[in-house]
């Protein structure tokens, strides 16, 4: 007699996984990603045979998964631990995530997981499911929002430079040194050609549309621009998906590719700037304008949600102690809850380019944020406006660095906790689970950053005080 198996609650059928081994002969094991509220991916590592069973009946996992913070310890602060036994979820693929992991011997694919209860109901405090929540009510008012994450990120040597600092990654071309900036500069480009290479050939084999490699804003600084989605959640998975094959793909060539969103004092640190629009059902862009210039409502209504829910948003858009270090005048990353017109200093920018392809770029979130909460995030604050017709306040012209801007984000990342654990906005946004869970684990981060003592605090107070 036959096992009886529930069905999926993700909507994975047997008969992807049964498609993809009969394509994928040489394949031997499978990475299981299921995303934290930190966006790490946690899971296991399955043998081959046992991929059919994962999408005939699920894989038990552990509630606490999802409970724990940047060094993958629990906090209990956050119910999943012993309040609820620790006991197992149920966690199922997520229909078109399973990939070949090109570059790897002996060869392995991956699929992304979404965790559910036991009974099929969604557990609340898995990232994936918030972002959904938000395109779900926003399909409800017949909006569908479209977008893009661009990926910044430093390539960085193996060894430290003599006074213990990280220091640009050699050419893997030729072992070429460079500590300039490079910023556009091709030439320079080149010299990581044959990681790029290998990149994009890893990309494309994950059905990811990478596009534009940039030398970015500082020395080993790198930027990838992704394919406009008309499917936000596709949009979340291919960044989720191109920070691992970046980092596999550099590991494997003798190269650190760094998430941190400010690794090096002296420059710029390294955005995940967040491109969305909403289409209708007709699959019209209503951010579109009927004459250049003249904005429509919705457009200004989506700046005014996002704008008046920023400074309770900062958490999720710079969730970590090094995030912060990353906002500075003059850096490219946003100091103010401003908005403009093709103009990089403000933090909600529209960007110069056809009527057509009308869109607001999103530019606080650092690159270590995770991707799925920056967009339930952002597409809350932009139902937010909608609903509520928020007008977004002037236009910021120029140098928004300079400009009196009547909004405030946070100054630190102590700051950030306290707004976000108050936010009712932001309980809605990432709804009350997912909230307390992400918020108590921030709170066990910042405990953790207070009470360690710094090599800064020798150098200043060994002697002196």
């Amino acid at each position: 007699m036959k096992d009886h198996h529930p069905p999926s609650p993700s909507g994975s059928l047997l008969e992807e996984a049964e498609a993809f081994l009969a394509a994928h002969p040489e394949i031997e094991a499978f990475d299981l990603i299921l995303h934290d509220a930190n966006g790490i991916g946690r899971g296991k590592i399955i043998r081959r045979h046992e991929l059919l069973g994962l999408y005939e009946g699920g894989r038990h996992m552990p509630i606490s998964i999802l409970g724990l913070d940047i060094c993958g310890e629990d906090v209990h602060e956050t119910g999943l631990i012993w309040d609820q036994g620790d006991g197992d979820l149920r966690a199922w693929p997520v229909p078109g995530t399973l990939k070949p992991l090109l570059g790897t011997a002996p060869a392995r694919g991956e699929v992304f997981l979404s965790l559910y209860h036991l009974d099929g109901l969604p557990m609340s405090s898995d990232p994936r499911h918030a972002l959904q929540r938000q395109a779900d009510a926003l399909a409800a008012q017949g909006f569908h929002p479209a977008a893009a994450f661009e990926l910044e990120f430093f390539l960085l040597a193996r060894d430290r430079d003599a006074q213990g600092y990280v220091q640009p990654a050699p050419a893997v071309l030729d072992g070429r040194r460079s500590d300039k900036t490079e910023v556009y500069s091709v030439d320079h480009l080149h010299g990581m050609e044959p990681l790029f290479s290998r990149i994009y050939a890893a990309a494309a084999a994950a059905d990811i549309k990478a596009e534009t490699v940039i030398s970015e804003y500082a020395p080993g600084q790198y930027e990838l621009t992704l394919h406009y989605r008309t499917d936000v959640m596709a949009a979340a998975d291919d960044l989720a998906r191109l920070k691992r094959i970046v980092r596999l793909q550099a590991r494997s060539m003798g190269v650190t590719a760094c998430f941190m969103a400010k690794p090096v004092e002296k420059y710029a640190g390294s955005g995940m700037h967040f491109h969305v629009s909403l289409r209708d059902k007709a699959g019209r862009n209503v951010f579109a304008e009927d004459r250049e210039g003249q904005w429509r409502p919705e457009l200004l209504h989506a700046l005014g949600g996002m704008r008046a829910t920023m400074g309770e948003s900062m958490l999720v858009f710079a969730p970590h102690a090094n995030s912060w270090r990353r906002f500075a005048a003059q850096s490219y990353a946003p100091v103010s809850p401003s908005w403009g017109v093709n103009n990089r200093s403000v933090a909600l920018r529209i960007p110069a380019g056809p009527v057509a392809a009308r869109r607001i770029e999103h530019r606080p979130a650092g690159v270590d944020a995770n991707p799925y909460l920056v967009g339930a995030t952002v597409l809350a604050a932009l139902r937010h406006g909608l609903t509520n017709r928020i007008d977004p306040g002037p236009e910021t012209v120029g140098n928004a660095y300079a400009a009196e801007d009547t909004g405030t984000i946070p100054g630190d990342w102590r700051e950030a906790i306290r707004a976000a654990e108050g936010s009712d906005f932001l309980k809605d946004a990432l709804g009350a689970d997912m909230h307390r869970t992400f918020t108590a684990i921030k709170a066990a981060e910042y405990a953790r950053v207070a009470r360690t003592i710094a090599d800064v605090d020798y150098d200043l107070y060994l002697h002196t005080v």
